[in-house]
Formats: structure tokens, C-alpha cells, sequence
């Protein structure tokens, strides 16, 4: 089991951070909530922190987790943790993604999601009804 951790980051206008895979990675042209693999001597959150500063130049802090989501891509399961994180500092610059969109949690059913993130996309929208 592949154990990765997701991002719920949130701005001052309540909208959430979401980016799109870019072409040729693993789970290209879905939407998800940026994050990486968690590597064996790192926590989940140290992962979201160097995760994102590789990917996205931004400095963030997770600080709530928000829930566990075990998934099978067929040969492949994954187990992926979520957490609630602040942008601290930084301004986006993509690597592992071709676009990214700031959107309220009543808007997230508009973008296909990676597999894995839709139970998280649910559990946020019923927050926000």
C-alpha cells in the first residue's frame, strides 16, 4: 500500500485550493487537492510541506487532519490521508500540474476528480450545505 497525503487549503474567502495533473503524470487531467507520497521517515504533514514547496513554491501548514481514504487504482491501493492546511507564504508556480483554481466547496462537483479525492469532495460539500 502507497501511502500519500492531500492538502485541504483554504483562503480567506472560504475557497479551496484544487490542481489539475498535468499530461504524463500518473492520474493525468483529473483534479485534486495538491499533496504527494509520504516518504518512509516523514510524517504526513512533513510530506504536505515538502510536497508542496517542490510542486507549488508554497510554504504551508497543515494543521487538522481530515480524514483517511483507502483506495484501489486496480494493481495499485492507496491509503491517503487528508489534512486542513494554511497557505503561509509563496506564490503558485506549477510543476506537477497544468492548472490550478481557487473554488468554493459548492463548485468542486464541476471538475473530475482523481478517484481517490472524491469521498473528500463529498465530505466537503456536505460541510459547506
Amino acid at each position: 500500500m502507497i501511502e500519500v497525503a492531500a492538502a485541504i487549503i483554504e483562503n480567506e474567502l472560504g475557497q479551496i485550493l484544487i490542481a489539475r495533473r498535468r499530461k504524463g503524470k500518473a492520474q493525468e487531467g483529473f483534479w485534486e487537492f495538491p499533496g504527494g507520497k509520504i516518504e518512509s521517515s516523514e510524517t504526513a504533514e512533513e510530506c504536505l510541506k515538502r510536497e508542496l514547496l517542490e510542486e507549488m513554491n508554497i510554504s504551508i501548514d497543515p494543521y487538522e487532519a481530515f480524514g483517511l481514504n483507502d483506495h484501489s487504482y486496480g494493481t495499485t491501493q492507496i491509503r491517503l490521508y487528508a489534512y486542513r492546511a494554511r497557505l503561509v507564504s509563496g506564490n503558485i508556480i506549477l510543476v506537477d500540474h497544468d492548472e490550478y483554481k481557487w473554488v468554493y466547496a459548492n463548485e468542486l462537483t464541476e471538475f473530475e476528480f482523481a478517484p481517490a479525492d472524491i469521498a473528500f469532495v463529498e465530505r466537503l460539500r456536505e460541510e459547506r450545505s
